[in-house]
């Protein structure tokens, strides 16, 4: 068993699930809490009409739907979840963390008497054997929108999610056609109409393509299952979640220019040609937002700070992608959390070299980096990477995003597209890899960061003082982002799974030294993470009135 991987038969959760148990004594629960500093979500709204208000009240309950939704397919009820300890922290680290595994801790339990988690989630049985999967005859076992479960038989079989979930995607259907009828843009509209389809069919591509051209209007919905980190058994599941946002127009207009440089960045990368003949879509935006609600998936553990959808190659081959930078979350976590760590490990003679504009930049550009390299087997343009690479994918393509987002500064630079210093952006990548490497062993962006961290420092891009201190080498870091591009590229474009495991086994490690360097910050009362304060209430809004919500107007009626 490698050394990242949970075990592949999980322990059953059944004799735990009905009975109080206390926390671990590990470490207390309360400091536990302490270490996911608060942050309220918020954004000015005085420039919303009356329409636009009441549509965010039932994008509100439809993201309720999404996180409830969620619980059920990573954990199960959350009723029960709740009810494993009388402890106050403990219950709110059990309600952070979606179930009673530490997310940024290798998935280990909190709780005495649980055992791992099921690397399967609730997506398979728990006592489903991988040969047991494979041997299963079903066209859809491996879609991203079926359920694995034993029937009455105890055999297998796969059942859709607007199947298996019907009474809850029906209501969220319902309340989505109805926030369809106060959508003022009518692109926005459309969208919401097929998202609201899709939900009920499982078929998000139609949606998906208007989604791509929603550039004007104010208020944006990313809704339903989308990312499947949550699957780390084979990485096929898409787990439900949800953002509302509201766009920044003045930022958004900065931004729009670099779409257009997508295809020449394309040819630029440090690969042979074979690699680099895909043709990034033209349709391909870039966007700044203040997020004011979390749900789901999104909102399990860490938090993310930026968003490149949609993840279907059909929709990145005709148009692209969206790249939505989190601004507001972003400042709480540069503020929060990366400047004390820079404090703390960045030698004094390059700490000016962080900044927020850098910080922005470097994942900005990460989002960027998803759209572009390769997203099929070269030999083979009917295979994607993901399915070639499976549960290593994740980690892979966030690693490929993270580091051809610096190569992408540098050239941006080059071309003089991009006014910034570089050095900037390499100091604050560093500073950046001990933020990420907290998430935990078991999340792609951690393992990621893990084998970027040692890959450098196998290169010398920074070295490390007697002091802990550590100082980059901008010459060498410029050379070793090639270096790795080039690799992670190449294992993509191949569909090499054997290569993806020995980079994860080589680079993938948690040295002492490394180890010495993170029980420093967390000595410091660094938070790991943010923890948001967000809801109708806090954006100023009175929350939906149930009967109100539930009930459709005509219009929505004629969907």
């Amino acid at each position: 068993m490698r050394k990242f991987l949970i075990p592949l038969l999980a322990i059953s959760l059944l004799s735990a699930c009905n009975k109080k148990v206390e926390p671990t004594t590990e470490k207390n629960m309360e400091e536990k809490v302490a270490e996911f500093a608060p942050f309220k979500l918020t954004s000015n709204i005085d420039d919303l009409s009356a329409n636009q208000k009441e549509m965010l009240t039932l994008f509100f309950e439809v993201a309720k739907i999404m996180d409830g939704l969620f619980w059920q397919q990573a954990y199960g009820s959350k009723h029960e979840a709740m009810q494993l300890s009388e402890d106050e922290f403990t219950r709110e680290f059990i309600k952070l963390n979606y179930g009673p595994w530490e997310r940024l801790n290798g998935n280990k339990s909190f709780i005495e008497s649980i055992g791992e988690k099921p690397v399967g989630a609730q997506f398979y049985p728990t006592n489903m054997s991988k040969e047991e999967f494979e041997s299963l005859e079903s066209e859809d076992k491996t879609s991203l929108y079926t359920i694995i479960t034993r029937n009455d038989e105890g055999k297998l079989e796969s059942v859709p999610y607007h199947v298996y979930y019907k009474t809850q995607i029906e209501k969220a259907a319902e309340l989505l056609k109805k926030a369809s009828c106060l959508a003022e843009d009518k692109g926005f509209r459309t969208y919401l109409e097929l998202r609201a389809e899709a939900l009920l069919t499982d078929d998000y591509l139609e949606s998906d393509l208007v989604w791509m051209d929603m550039k004007t209007n104010r208020i944006d919905f990313v809704v339903g299952p989308i990312e499947n980190y949550e699957d780390q058994l084979f990485g096929y599941k898409a787990a439900y979640e949800a953002y509302i946002l509201l766009k920044d127009m003045e930022w958004s207009d900065r931004l729009s220019r670099f779409s257009s440089l997508l295809p020449e960045l394309q040819k630029k990368l440090p690969v042979d040609p074979e690699y680099k003949k895909e043709v990034p879509g033209s349709g391909s935006d870039l966007g700044a937002y203040d997020v004011v609600f979390y749900a789901g998936d999104c909102n399990a553990g860490s938090k993310t700070i930026a968003i490149n959808l949609p993840n279907d190659p059909r929709v990145h081959k005709a148009k692209g992608s969206r790249r939505l930078q989190l601004k507001n979350a972003m400042q709480a976590k540069f503020d929060k959390i990366l400047v004390p760590i820079a404090q703390e490990l960045i030698d004094p003679s390059q700490i000016d070299h962080v900044t927020f504009d850098a910080f922005f930049e470097n994942t900005m550009f990460h989002e960027v980096a998803h759209g572009i390299g390769v997203h099929y087997l070269i030999n083979d343009n009917s295979v994607e990477v993901g399915s070639a690479l499976k549960e290593k994918n994740s980690s892979l393509e966030e690693g490929k995003a993270d580091i051809l987002g610096i190569f992408i500064i540098d050239e941006l630079v080059k071309m003089g597209e991009l006014d910034t210093d570089p050095k900037n952006n390499y100091v604050t990548f560093t500073a950046g890899l001990f933020r990420s490497i907290r998430f935990g062993s078991t999340s792609a962006h951690g393992i990621a960061n893990l084998v970027r961290y040692n890959y450098f420092k196998e290169k010398e891009a920074f070295t490390r003082s007697t002091r802990g201190m550590y100082t980059v080498n901008f010459d060498k870091m410029g050379i070793a982002v090639e270096q790795l591009s080039k690799e992670i590229l190449t294992i993509q474009g191949d569909g090499n799974y054997e290569a993806a495991v020995k980079m994860i086994e080589k680079y993938g490690n948690l040295s002492e030294e490394l180890k010495t360097d993170l029980e420093r910050i967390n000595s410091k009362g660094i938070p790991v993470d943010v923890i948001f304060e967000q809801g109708p209430e806090i954006l100023g809004l009175t929350a939906c009135n149930p009967e109100k919500c539930e009930k459709a107007p005509e219009c929505a009626k004629e969907h």
